[in-house]
């Protein structure tokens, strides 16, 4: 996080009559907060993507599997992996929520919350870009128990595979605002504040 010019405040050392710059903490604070608050939004946006989407979709191919002709056991493991996704990552935002009341509104408190909150967010991107694995394999095999052609099967293994490897960028993204927050966290604690 690079500091900008109106942040710093110009002090005169007296001894030698040079001007010195120093860090303005309020307005560091505040810069601290609006990513503290910038990191929950996205990972509030991601929780409820993932729980409405996961349950949705699970939802939906169990009462196709129930109402379809015949019952496809890939597609009962899959409605079932779903509903079990949104559940993980409900119970995930339950915890993380709980764990707001151990950060302090400081300017350290606030850092803190915002380093974890990152940290949670990666977590939560490489846990579901891994999640493309099991659901690509139960999507495909369900595909083929279902009849359908070679060609299909094909063109849902490149879907999967093209994003699994843009969930990789969306996680390197999310790495490296957490690092960035990391730095600043480590800069504060070295400079004592």
């Amino acid at each position: 996080m690079i500091m900008e010019f109106d942040e710093l405040q110009k002090i005169w050392d007296t001894q030698n009559k040079q001007p010195l710059y120093v860090i303005n903490e309020q307005a560091l604070h505040n810069r601290i907060v609006a990513k503290k608050h910038q990191v929950i939004h996205i990972a509030v946006v991601t929780e409820w993507i993932l729980i409405i989407a996961n349950t949705a979709s699970g939802a939906f191919v169990l009462q196709q599997n129930i109402t379809g002709r015949r019952g496809l056991v890939f597609a009962y493991l899959l409605a079932l992996w779903l509903l079990g996704t949104a559940l993980y990552v409900l119970v995930n935002r339950i915890r993380r929520m709980r764990e707001v009341q151990q950060f302090d509104r400081s300017l350290n408190g606030d850092l803190q919350h915002a380093v974890s909150t990152a940290g949670y967010q990666v977590r939560i991107s490489r846990i579901m870009r891994w999640n493309t694995l099991p659901i690509a394999v139960l999507v495909l095999f369900g595909s083929w128990e279902g009849g359908q052609s070679l060609w299909f099967l094909g063109i849902v293994a490149l879907f999967f595979t093209l994003v699994f490897f843009a969930s990789g960028w969306e996680m390197g993204i999310y790495r490296t605002k957490m690092k960035e927050l990391q730095v600043l966290q480590q800069k504060l604690q070295n400079d004592g504040l």
